[in-house]
């Protein structure tokens, strides 16, 4: 009965002429694209006045049989169901009736009627009336529209971090909003995840809106293409396939899956062109797994960091992943969904537990890879280090046998002087005392030859003439060559 009282669909109904015989899922033309959003238009603004225009077409006749709670109770489910721009239409609507009956009526009151009983006393407490329950909920509809709003324009102006804010003060917020709405704005959110480059919370967006909506279509889509950029590809290949079982069953049923007023933002025509590409992308994944690229996967992506990373920014990184991914909280959002069925929430528990402990493995076997990596990086860095180091301490030592040479030789040198001198100083002053002193100098010299490291032509004929000299009873002159030698 609800779906005959929805302002969307009766538009879509009243405006489509052959939505019925074709089973096509497409938008009226009376609705006002007003934002853009990725390749399919995945938010759309109705306007208001053509709204109320229908509501007021279809509700005014009967207004004063039925009464205007109608509308109020019709918002508050359309609320209840996640359809919040009927839910704020309807609500409006209902609003301003009921104070327009409410003036008209005290209008006709006389002045006997207000009486200091319809007063309560000061200081007591004032019940919740339901007009006031009607505010409220209209306020928080249109809190929620805004924030949306506002998050997809900042998502289409690439200001990704603005439109994630916006996105988790809507998932995040105290009070609570719908199943379905909740399910969008994960999918959104998760969309601005992946522009942005965070892969690891744009997985955790999609299985968050497949646990609330396991039949979204987007969310199957945006997974498979994540785990196919961080080349994890059975995971991918296994979407595609649960995809391509959804396509096949709308096919089979001629309809798409869930109730009619579920908003899939895909055309009935659409699937079978979608299908024969789906399968041909099977196929190709289904190629690159037979040839082994499986263990292949991108860790730096999936932790959102850089290659060559140092060891504080993986750890960094690993802590901040493990505390927000963590399994024991994958079920912290259920607290803030509005449910149509109560009985569905052991299994979104279920499939929210599942998909996040998949994701927590993947995490931690991309730190251990990572980390792996990062130490073995680490010990070709040291003995690098080690081997510069002894190469360096190689060529300082050589370099210190150069300058001891250097001046081992120049030591030599001028000892050998010396002694040059000493013997023409002993030739010029006589053979008498030649003979003690050449002896003492003969001794000096040798000691010096044999400590000398190169011993040349000129260092033998020096020894043989301290030889000569160092013979006993030695009072003949020096040979003229030995003259010649000590000049």
């Amino acid at each position: 009965m609800l779906q005959d009282h929805i302002p969307s669909l009766k538009m879509s109904y009243d405006d489509s002429s052959s939505s019925s015989s074709s089973g096509s899922f497409d938008s009226s033309k009376e609705q006002i694209r007003l934002i853009s959003y990725g390749d399919e238009p995945k938010f759309k603004c109705f306007c208001l006045s053509d709204l109320k225009k229908k509501v007021m077409s279809s509700f005014y006749k009967n207004c004063n049989q039925e009464g205007q709670w109608r509308y109020l109770v019709l918002g508050q489910a359309c609320s209840h169901l996640g359809l919040m721009e009927d839910a704020m239409v309807l609500l409006q609507t209902g609003k301003r009736l009921t104070t327009d009956a409410s003036r008209r009526e005290s209008i006709c009151w006389s002045d006997d009627s207000f009486s200091f009983a319809k007063f309560p006393v000061s200081g007591a407490t004032l019940p919740i009336t339901e007009s006031e329950t009607v505010s409220q909920l209209l306020s928080h509809i249109k809190l929620l529209l805004r924030r949306k709003a506002a998050a997809i324009a900042a998502h289409d102006a690439g200001l990704y971090s603005e439109a994630i804010r916006h996105f988790s003060k809507i998932v995040d917020g105290r009070r609570g909003a719908p199943q379905g709405f909740m399910a969008a704005c994960y999918m959104h959110r998760a969309s601005a995840y992946r522009s942005s480059g965070r892969i690891a919370e744009a997985i955790a967006d999609c299985n968050r809106t497949l646990a609330l909506d396991p039949s979204c279509i987007s969310a199957l889509r945006t997974r498979a293409a994540l785990f196919e950029t961080i080349r994890c590809l059975p995971d991918s290949l296994h979407d595609l396939e649960h995809l391509k079982l959804l396509y096949s069953s709308i096919l089979r049923d001629r309809k798409l899956p869930g109730p009619i007023w579920k908003r899939h933002h895909v055309g009935y025509r659409e699937i079978p062109g979608r299908l024969c590409s789906l399968a041909t992308k099977i196929q190709e994944l289904q190629k690159r797994v037979a040839n082994g690229e499986t263990g292949n996967v991108d860790y730096y992506a999936l932790i959102g960091l850089k290659y060559g990373c140092s060891r504080s920014e993986l750890e960094r990184a690993h802590l901040l992943l493990t505390l927000r991914h963590k399994p024991d909280k994958s079920t912290s959002f259920i607290e803030r969904c509005e449910f149509a069925d109560e009985q569905d929430i052991d299994s979104v528990k279920d499939r929210a537990k599942m998909s996040a402990l998949l994701l927590y493995r993947k995490i931690q076997r991309g730190y251990a890879s990572l980390m792996a990596t990062i130490k073995d990086d680490e010990a070709a860095e040291k003995q690098r280090n080690k081997a510069a180091a002894a190469l360096q301490l190689m060529q300082q030592q050589v370099q210190i046998n150069k300058q001891q040479q250097s001046r081992t030789e120049t030591y030599s040198t001028a000892a050998m002087q010396r002694q040059v001198q000493k013997i023409q100083e002993l030739q010029r002053s006589g053979p008498e005392t030649l003979d003690s002193d050449v002896c003492n100098t003969a001794s000096c010299s040798t000691n010096v030859t044999n400590a000398t490291a190169f011993k040349g032509a000129f260092c033998r004929e020096l020894a043989i003439a301290g030889n000569l000299l160092s013979q006993p009873a030695f009072n003949r002159p020096i040979p003229v060559k030995y003259e010649a030698l000590s000049c």
